[in-house]
């Protein structure tokens, strides 16, 4: 499985989840290339123990983010909670996609973080598949993404 290796230059937490998902979005935007055959589309409810949380995807080209969660600490471990937000924010400009997360239930920071964090993989793992009845088109009406 990759790893990312990240290392802040001015010691800034910010700059450093900013500057992943950025590198992320980059990425990932690239592997898609034309989106020619792609679902587009993604969601996926996940639980994590008490907490619930619901990833919406549209790999559309259109940057847009919502994250619909409140938190009760600043920080769980060493993350600072206040760049989650952040972070997928930064995903999804340089993505091209508009996300929705809705945290539905929970009580562990950590685990609403993780509830998060894998149903946004899961839901873009979904928009990115290949959909076999449509594998040379690109999903849209206009032919673009």
């Amino acid at each position: 499985m990759p790893l990312i290796e990240a290392k802040s230059l001015d010691g800034d937490p910010h700059h450093l989840v900013e500057d992943v998902a950025i590198t992320l979005g980059m990425l990932l935007k690239e592997a898609l290339g034309d989106k020619k055959g792609i679902k587009r589309y993604g969601s996926f409810l996940l639980p994590m123990d008490e907490a619930l949380a619901l990833s919406v995807i549209d790999l559309s080209n259109r940057a847009f983010c919502k994250l619909d969660a409140e938190f009760e600490q600043e920080k769980t471990s060493d993350f600072e909670v206040v760049l989650l937000a952040h972070f997928f924010y930064s995903l999804a400009q340089n993505l091209g996609a508009t996300v929705h997360i809705k945290v539905l239930d929970g009580v562990d920071v950590h685990h609403i973080i993780e509830a998060i964090f894998k149903s946004f993989a899961r839901a873009l793992r979904i928009a990115c598949e290949i959909d076999d009845k449509n594998a040379n088109n690109v999903p849209s009406t206009k032919g673009i993404l």
